[in-house]
């Protein structure tokens, strides 16, 4: 070969590399494996919370599935909301999650009129975790045993009702209770679930919807007497304990749940990876029975359905908001 046709394969070799390099590049390629490096979760309440406590155990399981650190961080405040709206606007990669509750992710938009994201538009829910029911629970000095005596008294005297603040689980799961028995109950808020409960316990307060792993211990010592569970089915920590609706008030059924979001924009592939990921633990023996010990039971689901379900969560819990005519200032 001369040296004229040598230089022209040369040329005609390094185009076809350079048009090569300009080419996209097959969409495996193109994606790097999830995750890379460590993941953000964010728990809008208190260290302790339920939320917390619930999002610690999840957070360890997939630490040590995926090899990379995911780190709980605590954003307390306003309801969920400072924590919440973090998360909003976060970088859509998939590495801050947000482990949020039917307070932060359903029922917030309903009582706070100022907020500055919209939980149902900037979020992709990813997998609802688990459902946590409340407790009907009532001191020992209260003469009820169940939910039909309970409701016998209801309509002939006013009681006062605890709740951990207006506007959460506790307080609307009353106000249900309230509209459905058509009684009327004085909502007495505090800050917080622990010292609504230490007034409940000093018979300040008569009655409380309280979440089941904050009053359990103080069931089964017998300082606190357990009329019914606010979910569907009974609870395996209170077998002997029947629902609301099977014991006085049909149809009554409140199930607070905790499942973990994204911020809009989240690439699919990401979300669908951290959803098989979370259901494939939920399913594990060993999650399933620290889950329960919390009272809490797993769930797992699919993007699409936790979706539709947050959905519905949010229009309900709109409506009962709106006939209490209830407002967080």
């Amino acid at each position: 070969m001369n040296l004229k046709a040598l230089f022209r394969t040369l040329a005609r070799s390094i185009a076809a590399v350079c048009f090569s390099a300009l080419l996209p590049l097959p969409a495996v390629a193109q994606q790097s494996p999830y995750p890379v490096k460590p993941i953000h979760m964010v728990v809008p309440f208190g260290a302790g919370s339920v939320t917390d406590t619930l999002a610690r155990i999840i957070a360890t399981r997939l630490s040590e599935a995926w090899g990379q650190p995911v780190v709980v961080d605590n954003r307390a405040g306003a309801d969920g909301n400072i924590g919440t709206g973090y998360v909003a606007a976060a970088e859509r990669d998939g590495y801050t999650l947000l482990f949020g509750a039917a307070s932060t992710n359903a029922i917030n938009a309903s009582l706070h009129t100022n907020l500055k994201f919209d939980p149902q538009r900037d979020f992709v829910p990813v997998v609802n975790v688990a459902s946590v029911p409340n407790v009907l629970v009532v001191p020992p000095s209260v003469p009820a045993r169940s939910v039909k005596e309970l409701l016998a008294l209801l309509h002939k005297q006013q009681y006062s009702y605890a709740s951990g603040g207006a506007g959460g689980s506790q307080h609307l799961s009353a106000e249900l209770f309230k509209s459905m028995s058509k009684t009327d109950i004085l909502h007495v808020p505090y800050k917080g679930g622990a010292p609504a409960l230490t007034d409940l316990l000093a018979g300040r307060v008569q009655m409380m919807f309280c979440n089941l792993p904050l009053c359990l211990p103080h069931i089964r010592s017998g300082k606190l007497i357990a009329l019914g569970v606010t979910s569907a089915r009974k609870s395996p920590l209170l077998p002997n304990v029947p629902t609301i609706s099977e014991s006085g008030l049909p149809g009554y059924v409140v199930e607070g749940w905790f499942g973990m979001f994204a911020p809009a924009g989240v690439p699919k592939q990401v979300v669908s990876r951290i959803n098989a990921e979370v259901v494939r633990i939920l399913k594990d023996p060993k999650t399933r029975e620290q889950l329960l010990a919390q009272g809490a039971e797993p769930v797992g689901d699919s993007p699409e359905a936790f979706a539709v379900f947050v959905g519905k969560e949010h229009d309900r819990w709109a409506a009962v908001i709106r006939n209490a005519g209830i407002t967080v200032n």
